[in-house]
């Protein structure tokens, strides 16, 4: 078996399918599904991060929704609105937000959610000055 060609993609899709739990650079995903509603695609996506903590009512918590570069973000919001809205059926509380490119893969299609239990400190630190190094080019 052989490596991929030189910018060649490492799988390939049909015009009515998505990956899930698809690596940020580009890996196959977890299971292969069909297109499907956006709430029912956050529905696959949240599911087992909430479950996992497990995060449980009267939870708060921090909501990250990051594109993985090529999803216009207008779709990002869409996905928060749909998550924010789930969330807050199981009385969960989101207590900070986070839309936006924050990992990418290049212009790759697609988006994560990232839930973080916030107690006093997670939130201060959340909350606190920080500065990063950025190369402009």
């Amino acid at each position: 078996m052989h490596a991929p060609a030189k910018g060649s993609p490492l799988f390939e899709l049909g015009d009515d399918e998505i990956e899930i739990g698809v690596g940020i650079h580009g890996e196959p995903g977890r299971r292969r599904a069909k297109w499907a509603p956006a709430n029912d695609l956050v529905d696959e996506l949240l599911n087992p991060v909430v479950a996992d903590l497990p995060f449980q009512s009267g939870d708060r918590v921090a909501l990250m929704v990051n594109g993985l570069g090529g999803t216009p973000i207008s779709e990002l919001y869409l996905v928060y609105g749909i998550a924010h809205r789930k969330l807050a059926d199981l009385g969960i509380s989101v207590a900070r937000s986070y839309v936006g490119e924050y990992c990418t893969s290049l212009d790759m299609a697609g988006a994560s959610i990232t839930l973080v239990k916030l107690d006093d400190e997670i939130e201060r630190l959340l909350l606190a000055p920080a500065e990063v190094a950025v190369r402009v080019f």
